[in-house]
């Protein structure tokens, strides 16, 4: 086999070897959403992400030039991999034309106009798929090509119809979905991961059009009788790998990026609940139990929990007349209502904690009808604990407040 034209830039032909990055990547993201899809099976929409990862996986690894010439001397036919190839390419377009408009317009959306657009799909790519075959049959025998067959049958009967048929259905789908992508990322209300993996997939399809375009000139060049190969061969397979890592990452971020919006909110809980759990802990005189394998989501739910085991004792000793004057002290300070509310809670706990040590047992329980608050907002009480100096401001002025209103006897 002669080696590919590379014209201005025979580097560009190593580059074959980013066909592994974007399948490691669509691999990754296939993994990601794998056990999303297994638990949710009923859900369409999942199985279709699903379909079209392993679509994309598959399309890499197919157009592999090794895997080319693997495929071609399996089946003893040369070229065989060009029309599976480009049947994997167009049933990938069509997936991804499908999940679009499934994923843009909704589930719930069984509207005329929606059902008429996917069985247009699924009809116009089923075609495409038939047509491509039945081309290549026509074509007869021809000499293998693993890495310029477009370019070099760009101009034989029946390949060339072939060629030019697969670009085109490629084209009008990246276009589509493209601006269908677009118009959805303009939208308000959006989630910011959404969003933002809407815009990736959106430059992905984009970039799949310049794919498209390189590989179009190549072909265009080649029947006015000059040689741009090296756009084909050269350029164009790094342009799809790039529009399939941005297409896949887009897939990634929403799921990844929610995931880990989730895990850091319940790490940053389980972290702010601290002052309060030190508290409980020495009121309690021992902790929450260490459990290597307990999960972020199992320890926040524990320690909130033995919280919230030690504060409903403990409530009996706290002082609702304190809790009055702390508040209004607090708002006289500044504060604003919602921290004014902390911190004069913070104020009765460790009060009640100074109680209970004095008075183990008291004769009549004090709690009032804030001590479902104080069970309910422990995270800022907790927050308001790190506060010391206002915490001690807090407590003096209440202490005045109080003395001003004494009568003597």
């Amino acid at each position: 086999m002669t080696a590919p034209a590379l014209g201005p830039s025979g580097v560009l032909g190593e580059l074959y070897i980013s066909f592994w990055i974007p399948t490691a990547v669509l691999t990754a993201a296939l993994v990601i959403k794998l056990p999303t899809i297994i638990r949710l099976w009923r859900d369409p929409l999942l199985r279709a992400v699903g379909g079209l990862l392993l679509l994309a996986c598959a399309v890499f690894v197919f157009c592999t030039p090794s895997t080319i010439a693997q495929v071609n001397r399996l089946t003893g036919v040369p070229n065989i991999s060009a029309p599976w190839c480009y049947s994997l390419i167009t049933a990938c377009c069509g997936s991804c034309l499908l999940l679009t408009i499934t994923w843009r317009n909704g589930l719930s959306d069984r509207s005329a106009a929606t059902r008429r657009a996917m069985r247009w799909v699924i009809c116009a790519y089923s075609g495409v798929i038939v047509a491509l075959w039945v081309l290549f049959l026509l074509a007869g025998p021809h000499e293998e090509r693993l890495r310029d067959l477009d370019t070099y049958y760009a101009t034989t009967p029946f390949l060339r119809e072939e060629i030019l048929l697969y670009l085109v259905a490629h084209a009008v789908a990246c276009l589509i979905s493209a601006r269908l992508i677009w118009n959805w990322v303009r939208t308000e209300g959006l989630d910011a991961w959404l969003r933002w993996g809407l815009k990736l997939l959106g430059a992905g399809y984009v970039s799949n059009l310049v794919f498209d375009a390189t590989k179009l000139t190549a072909v265009a060049a080649r029947w006015s009788g000059s040689n741009l190969d090296w756009l084909s061969t050269g350029l164009a397979p790094p342009v799809a790998a790039l529009s399939a890592i941005l297409i896949a990452v887009g897939f990634i971020l929403p799921h990844a990026g929610q995931y880990l919006r989730d895990r850091w909110r319940v790490r940053l809980a389980h972290r702010e609940l601290r002052p309060l759990y030190r508290l409980m802990r020495a009121v309690n005189g021992e902790g929450v139990p260490f459990v290597l394998r307990a999960t972020p989501e199992l320890r926040l739910t524990r320690r909130e929990t033995f919280i919230r085991d030690v504060l409903l004792p403990l409530a009996r000793h706290i002082d609702t007349g304190l809790g009055t004057r702390s508040y209004e002290a607090a708002v006289s300070l500044g504060h604003p209502p919602e921290r004014a509310r902390a911190l004069a809670a913070a104020v009765c706990v460790l009060d009640a904690v100074g109680t209970r040590d004095r008075t183990p047992q008291p004769a009549e329980p004090v709690a009032g009808p804030d001590t479902i608050s104080l069970l309910q907002e422990i995270g800022a009480v907790s927050r308001a604990l790190c506060r010391a100096d206002d915490i001690e401001a807090v407590r003096a002025r209440a202490g005045a407040a109080a003395e001003s209103v004494a009568v003597p006897e």
